[in-house]
């Protein structure tokens, strides 16, 4: 499929990366502007993959023609003010390139799950407004912050209804009814646009006015655009199910894996038979092996479902990441490290851990962290095979436990042979595959010396990256996706769309430091919340506040995350220095407390829960400490068990006095379950009382903490709100 995939969301002054999808490098790919605001003139040259930075608001209709025809892209541009601002985690950066010779990097824009536009329906048009378009535009009085969207979606009778619920910023003064929000339909997929009506927050569309299925975007305006949302209507039985959140009506949604494998495998090359998938051009998968009887007569039957939301059954798992080269370094008996790697699995399956996240595991330049890839289809020698790969990730599933594949696309090790072959070689076939400074050195970051940026520019270097993706996604539930701020996010929208066609429960991490709202906007399901790591070593070396926590958790809505978006906790990791050496015990056992109460994605980073200290050292084992593992024992228990500690428990402020800046207090909710959280970083237990009536006894270690004062807290309890 060539088209490039859904529309964009924009303001002047952003740049995004057009570039067609599932490339042919052999064949002609050229660009023209079919349509655009009368003051513009924006033109293309003859590359494949272009830059486009619009110079006039209003809607843009690209045209790309190629191999399979001409295909159309709507871009919706917004005057230069509604560009996000600079700082909010947005789309901070949007206006350059971040690579150093100018070319690969977040260049994009911030709508990333636009859509083709409904001329007339939604968006500016050069003759006037229409439905919530130019007119909404005109009425904004300015902004506090990025305002939030989420789109629903159901059948009645012979028509779809997709209603828009926006909120505005938590820092915005604008009344939520005088927010705008615009449609915008996919134009991937047949559907008479004549028959699309918009008004204010809500699209009809007839069921017999598309054809198999289509795709509605729509952003929330409020002097700046929010990130899209986005919802898939189609013809039941057409593609795979969708994966039904709890609480939604009117989708088909396939059951939970117990076993921790996938439900569907079925991309590569043993994937056959009657049991196979194929892959369709438009993104979608024909899926054999539930196309029963019944299926098939409901084919006609139209379905509704939601694209962004985080795969099920990761909403409520404990992250565990494995440093491959160090975790199981004290085996000498295995044959082979995926071999040691295994052996470990039933520690790790009785300490509650539900995903596995491995550093890289590709042939690389002998580095040990291995993020130095010098072959992005084969598995390390010094690791094992392939198959032993299969093998650890079978035995992983056979216990309950996903598996994170940690993708590396930004660039290659400069001991590739590609890149030793292009290094000085203006001839070499594979020189346009890298970014090149003036002096000749290939383009990187930060001056890493051993890596050189690829540029997503060549054809070549997409398609060669793409087939990589298909290679291990077939083994792996998930990809941790490495310096996702350094690839431009039109790859990872191609990529999510290519991985989802055939398994909708694949999960996509980001690691983007510092975190960017919109790549929630059809790329990522989790993303490191890098705000939060940062504030509990802050908080956890004394240099602030522990309410510091509460502003950190409150910062995702006020730079524009939408209310679906997921975030993995962390403290530390493979790049940083371990919690408890850089702050000590005590605030390491209250911040693992804040890891396993907060809203979000706890993530263990090995040995992390037995007290190391040496950051990529070969774990201690003998010296782990029981006093730290028991800790999290109960903290990982606590969150299993109690449902106001989950993924879709609210999350708000309580009122409470203590005598020390070390301490926190929250509330969290689900239903009719409320706990009480206080977490103290201090030295010694601290005497503080909370707002609301609450039993006295700790849910993590079930004993009563009640004092005359108030509750006494050493590092974390969670107390049951009896009021």
């Amino acid at each position: 499929m060539q088209h490039p995939g859904p529309p964009q969301f924009m303001a002047v002054g952003e740049t995004v990366q057009l570039a067609p999808r599932d490339p042919d490098p052999e064949a002609t790919y050229r660009w023209h502007v079919k349509s655009a605001p009368v003051t513009s003139r924006v033109g293309f040259g003859e590359d494949a993959v272009v830059d486009f930075a619009p110079d006039a608001a209003g809607t843009y209709a690209i045209e790309l023609e190629g191999p399979e025809g001409v295909s159309t892209l709507t871009v919706r541009v917004f005057p230069g003010e509604y560009a996000p601002a600079e700082g909010t985690g947005g789309a901070a950066g949007r206006s350059g390139y971040s690579g150093v010779s100018g070319v690969s990097g977040y260049s994009g824009v911030s709508g990333i799950s636009g859509i083709s536009g409904v001329s007339g329906v939604s968006g500016i048009s050069d003759a006037g407004a229409s439905g919530s378009g130019a007119g909404a535009i005109r009425r904004q009085a300015g902004s506090g912050g990025r305002p939030r969207i989420r789109l629903s979606a159901r059948v009645e009778d012979d028509e779809v209804v997709v209603e828009a619920d926006p909120q505005p910023n938590p820092h915005s003064g604008t009344p939520r009814e005088d927010l705008g929000v615009e449609f915008l339909v996919d134009d991937r997929w047949p559907v008479d646009r004549d028959r699309v009506a918009v008004e204010e927050w809500t699209l009809r569309l007839p069921t017999d006015a598309f054809e198999e299925k289509t795709r509605i975007h729509a952003v929330a305006l409020d002097g700046t655009y929010s990130v899209a949302d986005a919802v898939e209507v189609r013809r039941r039985g057409t593609t795979v199910d969708f994966r039904r959140e709890e609480g939604d009506s009117g989708n088909e949604g396939g059951g939970p894996v117990t076993d921790g494998g996938r439900q569907r495998r079925t991309h590569g090359d043993d994937a056959g038979g009657d049991d196979s998938t194929t892959r369709r051009p438009d993104g979608g998968v024909v899926g054999t092996e539930r196309a029963s009887e019944s299926e098939t007569e409901a084919a006609g039957t139209v379905e509704t479902g939601r694209l962004y939301e985080p795969p099920e059954w990761a909403k409520d798992v404990t992250l565990y990441e494995i440093y491959v080269r160090g975790y199981a370094a004290d085996d000498d008996e295995a044959e082979n490290t995926f071999e040691a790697l295994e052996k470990r699995l039933d520690y790790l399956a009785d300490l509650g851990v539900d995903c596995l996240w491995l550093t890289p595991v590709l042939q690389n330049d002998h580095a040990p962290h291995g993020y130095n890839i010098t072959d992005f289809y084969d598995i390390a020698e010094d690791l094992g095979t392939r198959e032993d790969y299969e093998r650890f990730v079978e035995a992983a599933h056979d216990r309950g436990m996903k598996v994170l594949f940690d993708l590396v696309l930004n660039h290659s090790a400069r001991a590739h042979p590609f890149f030793e072959d292009a290094y000085g070689n203006p001839d070499s076939e594979y020189y346009d595959w890298y970014e090149w400074r003036d002096d000749g050195e290939p383009g990187t970051y930060f001056d890493w010396e051993y890596i050189a940026n690829f540029d997503f520019h060549s054809l070549e270097v997409r398609r060669h990256l793409l087939d990589a993706v298909d290679r291990w996604a077939e083994i792996a539930d998930g990809f941790r996706c490495d310096m996702a701020w350094a690839v431009p996010f039109t790859f990872w929208q191609e990529l999510r769309d290519r991985v989802k066609a055939v398994d909708p429960d694949f999960l996509l991490l980001d690691e983007t430091i510092p975190y960017i709202a919109d790549f929630h906007e059809g790329m990522f399901d989790v993303h490191f919340d890098t705000t939060l790591y940062f504030t509990l070593r802050q908080v956890g070396r004394g240099h602030q506040p522990a309410d510091a926590i509460l502003d950190a958790v409150e910062q995702r809505t006020a730079v524009g995350f939408p209310d679906h978006a997921a975030f993995m906790l962390y403290q530390e990791n493979h790049d940083e220095t371990r919690y408890v050496v850089d702050c000590g015990d005590e605030a390491a056992f209250a911040s693992a407390g804040a890891l396993f109460t907060l809203p979000g994605l706890p993530m263990i980073y090995g040995g992390q829960e037995i007290g190391q200290r040496g950051r990529r050292d070969p774990l201690a084992w003998d010296h782990a400490r029981d006093d730290i593992r028991e800790h999290y024992e109960r903290l990982i228990d606590a969150r299993k068990a109690i449902s106001a500690l989950d993924y879709r428990a609210r999350f708000e402020r309580v009122a409470y006095e203590a005598d020390s800046e070390k301490v926190t207090a929250f509330r969290r909710t689900w239903g009719d379950q409320s706990r009480v959280v206080v977490l103290n970083f201090g030295p010694a237990p601290t005497t503080v009382s909370v707002g609301p009536a609450v039993d006295p006894v700790n849910e993590i270690n079930g004993r009563s903490v009640g004092t005359d004062g108030g509750i006494e807290v050493e590092s974390v309890v969670v107390l049951p709100v009896t009021e």
